[in-house]
């Protein structure tokens, strides 16, 4: 049985972005480049209604490039347990009111059982500070968070 990766929606940006002068960018756009086509068919890929909202904005030629990515993948139903538990990771940890969506993702992948949940954003989900208690809220209504990881992190050796 493979394990499962949900891919939140900074995973579809770098895999569908123009080009950038930005160096961290640009890297960052490789090395989510490499990992889709060099590891994710070892994983069992999913994504949450949630990412397909967002993925739905901005530059509509994009957005319909990475509805096409997901076009196959399952979807993490936003049940009430999701819900449940978004709202207890944004009453007890240190996320802002403003990452309500990032909740959301966490609490997704955390309630169907993912083994990881993919992104680039570190400011709120691949954070090891905010890790640590997103766990303890996890374990305590049940449920254990996933790795939440980069895709520099899962690139395997």
């Amino acid at each position: 049985m493979s394990e499962t990766v949900c891919i939140e929606t900074s995973i579809l940006g770098y895999l569908t972005a123009r080009s950038t002068k930005n160096l961290i960018l640009a890297a960052n756009m490789e090395v989510t480049k490499d990992w889709w086509e060099l590891r994710r068919n070892n994983f069992a890929l999913y994504t949450s209604e949630a990412v397909l909202a967002e993925v739905m904005r901005g530059d509509s030629e994009i957005a319909s490039q990475r509805l096409e990515i997901l076009r196959s993948f399952p979807l993490l139903a936003l049940n009430q347990a999701v819900q449940g538990l978004a709202v207890q990771f944004l009453a007890r940890s240190n996320l802002p009111p403003k990452a309500k969506i990032d909740a959301i993702h966490i609490a997704a992948a955390t309630v169907h059982s993912m083994d990881y949940l993919l992104t680039w954003n570190c400011k709120h989900i691949a954070n090891a500070q905010i890790q640590r208690k997103l766990a303890e809220i996890s374990l305590d209504c049940g449920f254990v968070l996933p790795v939440l990881c980069t895709p520099t992190e899962l690139m395997g050796d």
